[in-house]
């Protein structure tokens, strides 16, 4: 064991000093990507509606609107598949698959009585609906048929086939309508 002489300082050479510095560096970018939310991990964005300062110059109570926005996303599209029978896979241009909603909408607004100086309120409330869809794709089939084992191993011809794959949609939209006494 050395002893340690007082008034020395080690010196630290320039790689272990680089080194330690992307080491370093590496740990912080690590700790802020775990940390951060990605915005396509967020479902729907809220947007508000300020009319604040309208109330304040008018005088006078105005609707509260404020909706929200989905980020879309996308899925991973299926892979071929090959069924017995047939030369080429059975969608040759896969149906991609995309996630989001409709937009939401939450609109508040005073709703005036006509013979005194009371007020109501109509109110709608739209949440954001799931939207799902598969985007179109292409199924075809070559001129040529599996090779046969009674023709020398070669394949025999056929008409060639063609389909375009229609695109799906499927959603269950709600909303709610309400009025009642108060602002």
């Amino acid at each position: 064991m050395l002893p340690i002489l007082e008034g020395t300082v080690p010196v630290m050479k320039s790689t272990t000093r680089g080194t330690l510095a992307v080491v370093v560096a590496g740990v912080a970018a690590a700790v802020g990507a775990a940390t951060a939310t990605p915005a396509a991990a967020v479902g729907a964005v809220p947007v508000p509606l300020p009319l604040g300062g309208a109330e304040t110059a008018l005088g006078m109570k105005l609707p509260k609107v404020g909706g929200e926005l989905p980020v879309p996303t996308t899925g991973t599209p299926g892979g071929p598949r090959f069924v017995r029978g047939r030369l080429l896979p059975q969608d040759v241009v896969p149906r991609l698959p995309v996630h989001g909603g409709l937009p939401g909408l939450d609109a508040r607004a005073p709703l005036a009585h006509v013979l005194d100086d009371g007020f109501d309120h109509v109110a709608v409330d739209a949440p954001v609906s799931d939207v799902r869809a598969l985007a179109p794709g292409l199924a075809a089939d070559g001129p040529l048929t599996a090779p046969k084992p009674g023709n020398a191993g070669l394949p025999g011809l056929k008409l060639p086939e063609l389909g375009v794959l229609g695109p799906v949609l499927r959603t269950a939209p709600t909303a709610d309508l309400t009025a009642g006494p108060g602002l």
